[in-house]
């Protein structure tokens, strides 16, 4: 995995990750994560960073701990992550968006095509 050089914590990084995963199907709901060695030496971190970024899915309700069997993906992880990204999104990022696009001169039926086009495309 490619950590990214910025102020987040590289255990934030790897939530982040797992949360992709769940949003793109990877992990399901109710299914086994990757035991936190396993984990840690896919992403190549030491074990206690994977644990930590376990407890913090854990404290979101994202995954879950069957002491002793690993950890899964709760039943409504997909919607609480979809909920938590848009909210993030919404209240820290669409701001600057929305200045760079106004400072860039797009309006907003361009904006509305270019979005069109990208959602064809992907």
């Amino acid at each position: 995995m490619n950590f990214k050089e910025n102020n987040k914590a590289i255990y934030l990084q790897i939530a982040d990750k797992i949360c992709d995963d769940i949003l793109l199907g990877t992990y399901t709901a109710g299914g086994r994560l990757p035991s936190v060695r396993e984990y840690a030496a896919m992403v190549q971190v030491n074990a206690n960073t994977v644990m930590r970024s376990y407890d913090y899915l854990s404290s979101l309700e994202v995954i879950y701990n069957k002491r002793g069997i690993g950890f899964f993906v709760a039943d409504d992880a997909c919607g609480k992550v979809t909920d938590m990204r848009r909210t993030s999104f919404l209240e820290t990022e669409i701001g600057e968006v929305f200045h760079q696009l106004r400072l860039l001169g797009v309006t907003p039926d361009a904006l509305r095509d270019m979005y069109s086009k990208y959602c064809e495309n992907n």
